[in-house]
């Protein structure tokens, strides 16, 4: 209950200690009771390179709150709603957004587009096979559910970038060996809904794996890219 220095001295330790032991434990956790307490421990946290922790409040009754931190040293990254819990906190010690947004409902066919009659509006079908023939053409893991409009993926590094496309075109030229079963070092989960009841769909991507912010950064941006070519803007 009382420890020297308080609850920052006490989690600092915990800290410390998790250095150590690092993914020995999955997931390290603790509840604070000053809310300033937060921000010192989460720029120690990220002082020490630890990229994935998550923050949140606790409200109980009409005026009691506490606080609770957690970080882990694996990739598996948990919802936004979890780790960006506290919205009250400065966003710079915010941990990475781990989902982003692609609305589609402003977008009309590309006149070279090929779609059915059925499909001739923006709906979520009609986005979800366009998201699906995008990722089907690259060499990543990726499995698609049309009937629910949901796929999850993973990648080994960024296989869309240009770089990754020619050293792929190397290969095929060369004799090489390749990895049964590669490190993964990127995986997310897309869903394709319609907004709301409106004409339109929107392509939400959660990053579910990974510790390189610029991997997810760079996949959201290909795939909306690959939806503006597909549909012009009105």
């Amino acid at each position: 209950m009382v420890t020297p220095g308080g609850e920052v001295a006490f989690v600092s330790r915990m800290i410390e200690e998790s250095l150590v032991l690092r993914d020995r434990v999955q997931w390290y956790t603790s509840m604070l009771g000053r809310f300033s307490s937060v921000a010192v421990l989460v720029q120690k946290l990220r002082d020490n390179g630890v990229d994935n922790y998550a923050i949140t409040e606790f409200v109980q009754g009409s005026k009691t709150r506490r606080w609770g931190i957690a970080w882990s040293f694996d990739d598996l990254r948990p919802v936004m709603s979890v780790a960006r819990g506290l919205s009250s906190l400065q966003k710079s010690l915010l941990p990475f957004p781990s989902e982003y947004l692609i609305a589609v409902s402003s977008l009309s066919p590309h006149p070279d587009a090929i779609f059915t009659e059925a499909q001739s509006s923006s709906d979520p079908a009609r986005v979800g096979q366009r998201v699906n023939e995008v990722l089907s053409q690259l060499p990543l893991q990726w499995m698609w559910k049309a009937s629910i409009s949901t796929g999850v993926g993973f990648s080994e590094k960024a296989v869309w970038s240009r770089a990754s496309r020619r050293e792929v075109a190397r290969k095929q030229g060369d004799a090489m060996e390749e990895d049964d079963d590669p490190e993964m070092a990127f995986g997310f989960k897309l869903h394709v809904e319609n907004p709301g009841g409106e004409a339109g769909a929107n392509v939400t991507i959660r990053w579910l794996k990974g510790h390189d912010p610029v991997l997810f950064e760079s996949f959201c941006g290909m795939l909306k890219r690959k939806l503006e070519e597909s549909f012009n803007r009105k």
